[in-house]
């Protein structure tokens, strides 16, 4: 994706940004973005097997957070998705409460726990998310809750195609802003 004002690739969307479904998903997209949630936590800890804590603390792109807090950014987001999805379904369209993330990046459980510990967390909490998500019914996927800063309602639908983009995003970041084919 190229930056509109310079031409140059911009670091910040390198698989550009999310696009979100007007109509309810068919059953075969569903499960290749549970896919992508499925898979996220081994392919985030392979691109990271190896890395040095000095590697680990530099950014991951210029004005960026450094690999360390991204790592521990992945679980914080995905656990906010998790609890969205949970309270869409159960409440009629929730208004969900927001979180400043990038406050949280320079909390220190972000900027000095071992990569370790958000791996662990983010395989964990993914399991128990595609195990939800895979048996959710056609009627459930359309369930809503509602984000107070983007002044949006989102189906769950579309949360899931938001959030499977998120990780491959980030997963970019990780090895350098590669494209993301799995």
């Amino acid at each position: 994706m190229q930056h509109p004002a310079s031409g140059s690739p911009d670091l910040r969307y390198p698989i550009g940004q999310p696009v979100l479904p007007d109509a309810p998903l068919e059953q075969g997209a569903r499960t290749a973005y549970m896919a992508h949630l499925a898979t996220l936590p081994d392919l985030v800890r392979a691109t990271v097997a190896g890395r040095t804590p000095a590697q680990l603390d530099q950014p991951y792109r210029p004005g960026g957070w450094t690999m360390r807090q991204l790592l521990h950014h992945l679980p914080d987001s995905h656990m906010q998705a998790y609890t969205r999805f949970k309270l869409a379904l159960t409440e009629d369209n929730p208004t969900i409460k927001s979180y400043d993330e990038a406050a949280w990046a320079e909390l220190p459980d972000s900027t000095a726990t071992p990569p370790a510990v958000s791996l662990a967390l983010l395989e964990a909490l993914h399991i128990r998310w595609v195990r939800l998500l895979r048996n959710l019914t056609d009627e459930q996927w359309q369930r809503t809750y509602y984000h107070p800063d983007s002044d949006r309602t989102f189906t769950l639908d579309q949360a899931l195609v938001l959030y499977s983009w998120h990780g491959r995003h980030h997963l970019a970041h990780l090895r350098g802003n590669e494209p993301v084919t799995e």
